[in-house]
């Protein structure tokens, strides 16, 4: 299944594959490194098709491992510090049977597990003699959910060859985005360029030591690198390109990213756990219409949601039914408006606030508070109203410290010169505290 990667590999010895600690592996090393991975699975006795959590962040052996168990054809369960608090329950979820966790040294360990019954999906995947990956769901509106992928349909995508670039890996080890991330620049020759602090001032400060070229990332992410002035402090001239995703951008932020790095393409990206990541093209680096589709994905629009088929879909959840139609499309719960070919992602249907049976959608109202002074950061959320159904309300972090109630006050003044009645926050709280994950994405809990 990894032979093609294996022979880019051997083709590009001497190209940098990896930098990790500032230090650079080569492609011969990454070649040596799988095969010596796979050696000592087949030697502590590992079945082929074995569940393996491997718990890591991206380094060499992080990913010598992934690639080896691809190999080998066993199904990858990535884990990473992220997820520490819910370890159990995922392993537990996964059926895992053995455990290598790669430390900070970059050594690994391994830990054999008592599996349990075996899940008639994985039985499935054996039969077909496919390695597998399973990833879970950040679970912000209730459980986790698992979903097995047959990895030999997202390797596909990457037989074909495109452009070898130095990128970061910024999105994790346990995403979906991370994991593209890997394989398309591993299977073009390019350089994964890894950062174990995730700051503006630590992922700048490699794209400029590193000569960087690609920063896949999220909206808040590039919030937060807008608010720090980090891209003022650091020389980004080898910077082609910035992807996002995850979540809506809202266009303020857009139009400020565009304003401060004219010369950045920036791509919104479109993927989702349980079908990869789709191919895209923004209409322009400050419009937030976008194509996506591409070879193996099919889209159509339903009620005004969207809805993807695709050859790389997960084989399906192993906690949960499977959320496919008869004929294979998955529902996504993404509202979109469409313009032709172009799509404009509004938000998560859940996420939608109902306002007296006016919608609101709250990265609309979200890029008009980010405009105002000495604001940081804000979410916007629903809550139950008995009048209204429900109201809008915002949660706002200062860049300085401020009194709240003037804050609050100068947002609801703003916002009701800028948006429709219905649309403006009733309530406005002050925080200090930060609004988003490890992943660097808004959290969000929603009052229906």
């Amino acid at each position: 299944m990894i032979d093609f990667l294996l022979e880019t590999f051997a083709a590009n010895r001497e190209r940098e594959a990896i930098v990790w600690r500032d230090v650079p592996a080569t492609y011969g090393w990454l070649l040596e490194s799988v095969r010596a991975w796979q050696r000592k699975l087949d030697g502590e006795g590992l079945p082929s098709g074995a569940v393996v959590a491997v718990e890591a962040d991206f380094s060499p052996n992080a990913v010598a491992l992934f690639l080896a168990l691809a190999g080998r054809g066993d199904v990858v369960v990535p884990l990473t510090s992220s997820v520490a608090a819910k370890r159990e329950t995922f392993l537990e979820t996964a059926g895992v049977e053995a455990v290598v966790s790669i430390d900070a040294a970059d050594e690994g360990r391994t830990a054999r597990r008592s599996p349990g019954p075996e899940h008639p999906l994985y039985r499935q995947l054996r039969e077909s003699g496919h390695p597998g990956l399973v990833l879970f769901s950040s679970g912000s509106t209730g459980e986790s959910k698992a979903a097995l992928h047959d990895l030999s349909g997202i390797l596909e995508k990457f037989r074909t060859p495109r452009h070898a670039r130095r990128t970061i890996s910024f999105l994790l080890y346990d995403h979906i985005g991370g994991v593209n991330t890997m394989l398309y620049t591993l299977s073009n020759a390019g350089c994964l360029v890894t950062v174990a602090d995730r700051s503006p001032d630590a992922v700048l400060a490699a794209v400029e030591r590193h000569r960087v070229e690609l920063l896949p990332t999220s909206p808040t992410f590039l919030n937060l690198m807008l608010l720090s002035g980090a891209a003022e402090r650091h020389d980004l001239s080898t910077l082609q390109t910035i992807t996002y995703g995850t979540e809506p951008m809202p266009q303020s932020t857009l139009e400020r990213l565009h304003e401060l790095l004219p010369s950045v393409t920036l791509l919104q990206t479109y993927g989702l756990s349980e079908v990869g990541i789709l191919r895209s093209k923004s209409k322009s680096s400050d419009s937030l219409w976008v194509k996506i589709g591409g070879e193996g994905f099919e889209t159509r629009v339903v009620d005004g949601a969207l809805q993807i088929r695709a050859r790389s879909a997960m084989l399906g959840y192993l906690n949960a039914p499977s959320p496919f139609t008869e004929d294979g499309w998955l529902a996504t719960g993404d509202a979109v408006e469409t313009d032709g070919d172009y799509v404009r992602i509004l938000g998560r249907r859940s996420e939608i606030i109902n306002v007296g049976g006016e919608k609101v959608y709250p990265a609309e109202v979200e890029s008009v508070i980010q405009k105002v002074d000495n604001v940081a950061a804000v979410t916007v959320r629903g809550e139950r109203n008995p009048i209204t159904g429900q109201i809008v309300c915002a949660r706002v972090t200062p860049v300085l410290p401020e009194d709240p109630k003037e804050l609050a006050l100068r947002v609801k003044a703003f916002c009701r010169e800028r948006l429709a009645p219905f649309q403006v926050p009733v309530k406005v709280q002050v925080t200090a505290d930060r609004q988003y994950s490890d992943r660097f994405k808004k959290t969000r809990r929603i009052d229906a």
